[in-house]
């Protein structure tokens, strides 16, 4: 009737409020709870997650492929810049695969593979928002293309901020890499059976195999922080910064102006093939320039605490001069030069490619 209200079976009601939890006005069935008018947006959100889960995907195996065609030749980088008895960059190669086969070419892999999409996507946000923030400082406009002084001081930045991530990584990659490296006799002295007990020192020419010390990354990271403290992992970021500043700038200047050159026109997008090229090309420009800082650090990292022959990065390039000669400082720039295309291509590829996806939401 007119002005009444309908009260519905006890068992009705109860039902309604148990999958409504509403108060109750007319009898509902289970499929009109949803919410058929926020529809739209559910499906917008299930699909940018579906999306996105994709693209991490994506972005993590390519990440994990640069680490994995990059890391045999790291690895000769590093045995060249830090180790002693090889010729040339053919003879480590042959020197490792003989005594350590295959294997040892990706020994240090797993810290900077489980490292590289966390770190690669630190480096590049931050690479951009500083650009955005320099433009919108200086133009009012975010999206103001930068001035060639403002992509050089967001390079910059970018290889400051770069050293606080990528330098634990390094370290501990480097102390895997060299871990199967001869103890020199130079660091030696045993004490002989002699009257007055005097020591006597080794020759240069004699080599013990080195003591197995860390047993892997997380081993290697608790040794170091038990025996040299925080700064332990830090050792060398002075070098890196000395490397990654300048090379930075280096990075993504000429990467830019590859791009610049490379395009049809000057509003079209670019394709993926020549963002790949201007990306490995930037990247062995790059590494070659960055190499006589990339021997300090290596050198430095690599210099263990039981073995320690450097007091520091003035100490390591005096010391390695006199005894070595200026051509030291280039050992690798051959290796750094091959190993910088594919790594940076990648990179530079899943960069771009990834900022095209952001911005199609």
């Amino acid at each position: 009737m007119k002005g009444q209200r309908l009260v519905p079976p006890r068992g009705l009601m109860m039902a309604n409020v148990v999958t409504t939890s509403l108060t109750f006005k007319r009898i509902s069935f289970p499929f009109t709870v949803f919410p058929w008018k926020h529809f739209p947006s559910f499906f917008f959100l299930w699909y940018f997650m579906h999306s996105f889960f994709f693209f991490f995907l994506w972005v993590l195996v390519s990440g994990g492929c640069s680490v994995v065609v990059g890391h045999p030749l790291d690895t000769v980088k590093t045995r060249l810049q830090a180790g002693k008895g090889y010729k040339n960059s053919f003879h480590c190669v042959l020197t490792i695969y003989r005594k350590e086969t295959v294997a040892g070419f990706f020994k240090g892999m797993s810290f900077p593979l489980a490292s590289v999409t966390v770190y690669n996507s630190v480096v590049f946000g931050f690479f951009s928002n500083t650009q955005r923030l320099i433009s919108q400082y200086r133009y009012g406009d975010g999206r103001r293309p930068c001035s060639m002084a403002d992509l050089t001081l967001a390079s910059m930045l970018t290889g400051l901020m770069s050293v606080g991530l990528g330098a634990p990584v390094d370290l501990v990659k480097i102390r895997l890499q060299m871990q199967t490296q001869m103890v020199l006799a130079e660091n030696l002295h045993l004490a002989a059976n002699v009257p007055n007990g005097t020591t006597i020192p080794l020759r240069s020419s004699v080599a013990l195999p080195a003591q197995r010390l860390y047993r892997g990354p997380a081993h290697c990271i608790s040794s170091i922080l038990q025996t040299e403290g925080l700064q332990g992992l830090y050792r060398g970021a002075g070098a890196m910064i000395l490397r990654d500043v300048p090379g930075y700038t280096l990075y993504f200047i000429p990467y830019t102006l590859l791009c610049d050159l490379l395009k049809p026109d000057g509003t079209s997008s670019l394709h993926p093939g020549s963002i790949w090229l201007a990306g490995g090309l930037a990247g062995s420009i790059s590494w070659v320039t960055a190499t006589p800082a990339d021997v300090v650090k290596s050198r430095l990292q690599a210099d263990a605490q039981l073995q320690r022959k450097y007091k520091g990065i003035v100490h390591c390039i005096v010391s390695s001069y006199r005894k070595e000669g200026a051509q030291v400082f280039f050992r690798g720039a051959s290796v750094n030069a091959v190993r910088g295309f594919p790594m940076s291509a990648t990179m530079f590829l899943t960069y771009e490619l990834s900022l095209q996806f952001f911005r199609s939401f």
